[in-house]
């Protein structure tokens, strides 16, 4: 039995063969859809992986030195050290289009290209140690800013992945099914009630031509 209303008329089976015909189509692309967002999600996992540790090692060496550089210079200098920063960086944001999911691309540039600019100290009063935390800090920024733009990509491409699969479960258990048991109990409707229509003409054909050889018979008398 249909779960919804619906009028069994030739017109509606017509329209329902439709709708079901392009849900179907529908659930095709949205399932090609899915598997490919998975395929990139998985990608952008490995890459957030690698990120990742590279990041970790990074800081654990940039806070190592910066352990050694506060034990050996006194807490006074090593703020005056690095009060001033002489590099400025400008942070710039795109984005780019994957499988209709607009994802965030960061980049940045530093206002002086001359890398020795990482240093706002002169050298004579701070230890090497202190040289070493900043260009390790250096190095890893653009790890970090690219860490970044990978989570938030992580983040959308789940949020759409999981909207994708509700929308091919709505289509495949629910929309679909529904449609093609109306389709199936309007088809067997239309069914009996073609068989029913001829049993009637049936009946009447009887009774005309028994109407006609009584008729007749009656003339003949």
């Amino acid at each position: 039995m249909a779960k919804t209303a619906v009028t069994p008329t030739r017109m509606v089976l017509n329209q329902l063969k439709g709708r079901l015909k392009t849900a179907t189509r529908g659930h095709k692309l949205l399932k090609d859809k899915r598997d490919e967002l998975m395929r990139q999600f998985m990608e952008v996992i490995r890459r957030n992986k690698e990120l990742r540790q590279r990041v970790e090692d990074g800081l654990t060496e940039a806070f190592g030195a910066l352990t050694v550089a506060s034990a050996v210079m006194s807490p006074e200098m090593l703020e005056q050290a690095l009060m001033y920063p002489r590099q400025s960086v400008e942070l710039t944001m795109k984005f780019r289009n994957v499988m209709s999911v607009n994802v965030p691309q960061y980049s940045f540039k530093t206002a002086n290209a001359d890398p020795g600019e990482i240093y706002p100290y002169g050298f004579t009063q701070t230890s090497g140690e202190l040289d070493l935390a900043m260009q390790c800090l250096s190095r890893v920024f653009e790890d970090m800013l690219e860490l970044a733009q990978v989570e938030k990509t992580m983040q959308l491409l789940a949020e759409e992945i999981e909207k994708t699969r509700r929308r091919v479960n709505a289509l495949e258990y629910v929309m679909i099914p529904e449609m093609e048991e109306n389709i199936k109990y309007i088809s067997m409707k239309l069914s009996e009630n073609e068989n029913s229509t001829k049993v009637r003409l049936m009946k009447v054909k009887d009774m005309v031509l028994q109407q006609s050889h009584d008729f007749s018979y009656a003339q003949n008398a």
